[in-house]
């Protein structure tokens, strides 16, 4: 059980303060939901294909989306590139994807907002 949770108890607690408040119901454990975020998209699955351990599919994937319009994960990740270190090497990776052209929808429905110029959630 100890390998279901991708994030350790310290890395939740650096980016537990960019969470919005839960409104009413209390939220699912954040730490199970984000380490079925992460295994999700690192393993390249669908949502559907998400461990049981992780929870409902849905909800995993509703906090995603819900998150990622707010700009949740872009302030976390913004806060932790500005703490790190000026690195000692630089990669370049060059590798080439193909992509369907379903997948420019979405910036279109606002998934980016950073990159689509979409209006941001408040």
């Amino acid at each position: 059980m100890d390998d279901l949770y991708l994030l350790s108890a310290a890395q939740m607690r650096r980016i537990a303060l960019f969470f919005p408040l839960s409104h009413g119901i209390p939220r699912v454990d954040d730490r199970r939901v984000i380490s079925g975020i992460v295994f999700v998209i690192k393993n390249g699955l669908r949502w559907r294909d998400a461990p049981a351990a992780y929870g409902l599919h849905k909800t995993i994937y509703n906090r995603f989306i819900r998150w990622s319009r707010m700009g949740v994960f872009n302030r976390i990740f913004a806060e932790l590139a500005g703490q790190a270190r000026e690195p000692n090497r630089i990669m370049i990776d060059a590798t080439h994807l193909k992509v369907h052209w379903t997948a420019a929808s979405m910036l279109k429905r606002g998934l980016f907002p950073d990159v689509s110029g979409a209006p941001k959630a408040a």
